[in-house]
């Protein structure tokens, strides 16, 4: 990587990950109420769930320097709606994160002290990782750090660190003008755990159901069984935002979640321009805090 990234650079690369994200979570929610054939999408506004709602509070305080776990924990408590489709682990530790719970002990002691190792860190990471697109060791570290806040189980930061790091390297290739390789890199800088030896299972497979059979399609919401099938769409589709989307709807599983993982991903090296400009219009609205506190950064 011989690129040098500006604060406004890192802003613009985390946002259109972002619009990626947002747009897969929306649709892929719609087929949870009906099903969806991307020749004629359903009708407008497509709502979008927790996984944007804390993406949002991700990009919010994305700046210079180490994330800024404190900042982040915090807007995690205030702008959390339990009705946008949090778990209700998640319910509960964001609640008594608002109401003032330091949130390392809110953390550890989900799951009775296991902490969580759901896909929750992953699924609002890729804006992280195109913001941190010229160091892929630097992504990986801070991956892990925003992962901590809510998902104190190795899988749990393993599966935020894979989704960082797939993000980056999407983002790099972008800048560099070349399609990347997305599995070997996340391999190389994901922890040992199941979340790794999927990604690593998953440079072998060719078709979606085997994808989907062989890495799970997140239908245990869990890191191991969603993070490397999303990032093996990612990688298979990457010049396709569509297609990729395709593809995690026909897994079925958590569908939102997975597209939502895999958009973030293809947006960061797409831009806006490889998401459908329809789509991008029928997605709900993000919300309007989220523009008050980029503006304020830039």
């Amino acid at each position: 990587m011989s690129f040098t990234l500006f604060p406004g650079t890192r802003l613009a690369l985390a946002l259109e990950s972002l619009a990626g994200l947002s747009v897969g979570d929306a649709l892929g929610a719609q087929h949870f109420a009906r099903r969806v054939d991307l020749t004629d999408p359903p009708p407008a506004p497509w709502e979008w769930t927790d996984d944007t709602e804390e993406a949002c509070c991700l990009v919010a305080v994305l700046a210079e320097g180490d994330f800024d776990r404190d900042a982040f924990a915090e807007l995690l408590g205030r702008h959390h709606d339990p009705y946008r489709g949090y778990g209700p682990g998640a319910v509960v530790m964001l609640r008594a994160i608002r109401e003032g719970l330091p949130w390392p002990i809110a953390s550890a002691s989900a799951f009775d002290g296991q902490g969580s190792s759901g896909n929750g860190a992953a699924m609002r990471a890729a804006p992280l990782g195109a913001w941190h697109a010229d160091s892929l060791a630097h992504a990986a570290a801070q991956g892990a750090r925003a992962a901590e806040v809510t998902h104190a189980h190795a899988e749990g930061i393993a599966g935020g660190v894979a989704v960082t790091v797939a993000a980056a390297v999407a983002a790099a290739g972008r800048l560099d003008g070349q399609r990347p390789s997305l599995l070997g890199a996340v391999a190389a800088h994901t922890p040992s755990g199941h979340v790794r030896d999927g990604v690593l299972r998953a440079t072998r497979l060719r078709s979606i159901p085997e994808a989907a059979h062989e890495l799970g399609n997140g239908a245990r919401a869990m890191a191991q069984d969603s993070v490397p099938f999303a990032i093996w769409v990612a990688d298979r589709f990457l010049d396709d935002y569509p297609a990729a989307i395709a593809a995690c709807i026909e897994a079925g599983g958590d569908v939102d979640t997975t597209c939502a993982m895999a958009g973030g991903i293809i947006a960061a090296y797409t831009g806006l321009d490889g998401i459908p400009p329809a789509w991008r219009s029928a997605r709900e609205p993000l919300p309007g805090w989220l523009s008050a506190a980029t503006a304020a950064g830039e």
